[in-house]
């Protein structure tokens, strides 16, 4: 039996290259997406119809970029940040749901819910909370996210709790690409803030790894093994570069540009391991900062 995937967001920042990388490991891939076309269907067509015929698996990635400079943090913009999660993950689980032939559902949520402390490094064993805008959307994405009972003794389901993605096309690194090639690039705030992160080549693989594992089932830590500070990651950024590493963004700076909901996705986070990719025998391209930095400027 063939393998055919359908990528909830495919064809945003993670969607593309994980339906490149899919593709080239022999899946047939169907991305959902606002608009029809060749191997997509809408999100209409997803909540009318249900599942393509033949999808044996399912990932989903849908989510407006929360960290989009060009939209201001309006309440408006704020209800669609929360919708899009929350809403395309819904209709995921009871597409999933009427299929009744899939072997695996994989839904991608934040890890804004691990409330951070400087004395505790988190797995996938430890609680999660909500304390504001970003954790109280992430534990409801998983609520959304999250199976009925009798589907799940069937699925296998998986939950990617996702630092942020660091790839060439998108994402933090698209936002901090020019002013560190100015030279005028830097940490952000203090710069001691934790920053969990994961390689998009290793997001990729880590999706693979728990399509095939039949080990992989609850909740995954997709970050990057090495525990980095926001100062460490922009000074391995600009080494990478060969640009200096001497401007702070301060902090009103930030909260300025972005609101305080958002900023604290930049200004805050958690010491996070990866401990059930790891003890599923997953294995990291990109465990370091520095690796992960020099490769993506390879590719420039």
């Amino acid at each position: 039996m063939g393998r055919h995937v359908l990528i909830g967001g495919g064809s945003g920042f993670i969607g593309s290259r994980l339906s490149k990388y899919l593709l080239h490991q022999n899946y047939e891939v169907t991305v959902v997406s606002r608009m029809p076309g060749h191997k997509s269907i809408t999100w209409h067509q997803l909540e009318s119809q249900g599942l393509p015929k033949g999808v044996t698996s399912v990932v989903n990635l849908a989510g407006q970029n929360v960290l989009d400079p060009t939209h201001r943090w309006t309440e408006s913009f704020k209800q669609n940040v929360w919708n899009s999660r929350i809403n395309t993950s819904a209709n995921m689980v009871k597409a999933v749901e009427r299929s009744g032939d899939v072997d695996a559902y994989i839904n991608i949520v934040g890890v804004s819910h691990y409330k951070p402390d400087d004395l505790k490094v988190y797995t996938e064993c430890d609680r999660v909370e909500g304390y504001d805008f970003m954790s109280n959307l992430c534990l409801e994405w998983e609520k959304a996210a999250t199976l009925p009972e009798d589907i799940a003794k069937k699925t296998r389901m998986v939950k990617l709790r996702t630092g942020v993605v660091i790839g060439r096309e998108g994402g933090m690194i698209q936002s901090i690409w020019l002013p560190f090639m100015l030279g005028v690039g830097g940490p952000m705030g203090s710069g001691k803030q934790i920053l969990p992160w994961i390689h998009l080549e290793d997001l990729c693989r880590l999706i693979q790894h728990c399509l095939e594992n039949e080990k992989c089932t609850g909740a995954f830590n997709a970050v990057a093994p090495e525990i980095v500070t926001n100062e460490q990651f922009s000074k391995a950024f600009a080494s990478a570069l060969h640009r200096p590493c001497l401007f702070n963004v301060p902090e009103f700076a930030v909260n300025l540009l972005f609101g305080n909901d958002r900023s604290a996705l930049l200004l805050k986070g958690a010491k996070i391991q990866p401990e059930n990719a790891l003890n599923t025998g997953f294995k990291f391209n990109y465990p370091t900062a520095k690796a992960a930095c020099l490769e993506v400027l390879k590719k420039s």
